[in-house]
Order: structure tokens, then C-alpha cells, then sequence
């Protein structure tokens, strides 16, 4: 077995609720501390707060498909492509030997 979960810290699966505002309306997020993270540093990349990260990314999903479903897994989905573009542009700085 690779024991990936056994070698994580167990307080990055909590579920944390955010309050925050969309569209002018206050809302409640919950997320595993994990994705608040990268929440956390795509908003500091982007040079942003994450409550406006996130209503950003809500109003271009409303933008885009008219309406958000699962917010939630919307954010989760967000996080993993950041982390796969993440991960694809080290590879191709520093390619395998």
C-alpha cells in the first residue's frame, strides 16, 4: 500500500466553513483545510483575497454555464487543475532525466 493518508497531517481532511460574500450576498463554505490552502495561494498568486478568489470564480461559472450546482466541488475541481498545472510547468522546467 503507498500510505500516502497515513504520512498526511489529519487536521488537512477537517472540514473548515468560510464566510464570505458572492454577488453581494453573504454565504457559508465548507471545504477540507487541504483546499482552503490552495485556495489560500492561488488568492495570493492571483494578488487577491480569497473571498474575492472565490466570488470571482463564482461569477465567471454563472458567466460560463449560467448556474453553479455544487459550488463546493467546483472549488475542490479548481484546486486539483491549479495543482496539475502546478506540477506539469515543474516538469517542464526541470524535465526528468
Amino acid at each position: 500500500m503507498c500510505k500516502l493518508l497515513a504520512r498526511q497531517d489529519p487536521r488537512r481532511f477537517t472540514q473548515t466553513s468560510r464566510s464570505l460574500r458572492i454577488s453581494g450576498q453573504s454565504t457559508s463554505i465548507r471545504l477540507e483545510t487541504a483546499f482552503w490552502e490552495i485556495l489560500d495561494a492561488i488568492a495570493a498568486g492571483e494578488g487577491m483575497s480569497v473571498s474575492r478568489l472565490v466570488a470571482s470564480l463564482y461569477e465567471e461559472a454563472v458567466d460560463l454555464h449560467g448556474e453553479v450546482a455544487n459550488f463546493a466541488s467546483l472549488l475542490r475541481t479548481v484546486c486539483l487543475i491549479y495543482q496539475g498545472e502546478r506540477a506539469e510547468m515543474a516538469v517542464r522546467r526541470h524535465p526528468p532525466a
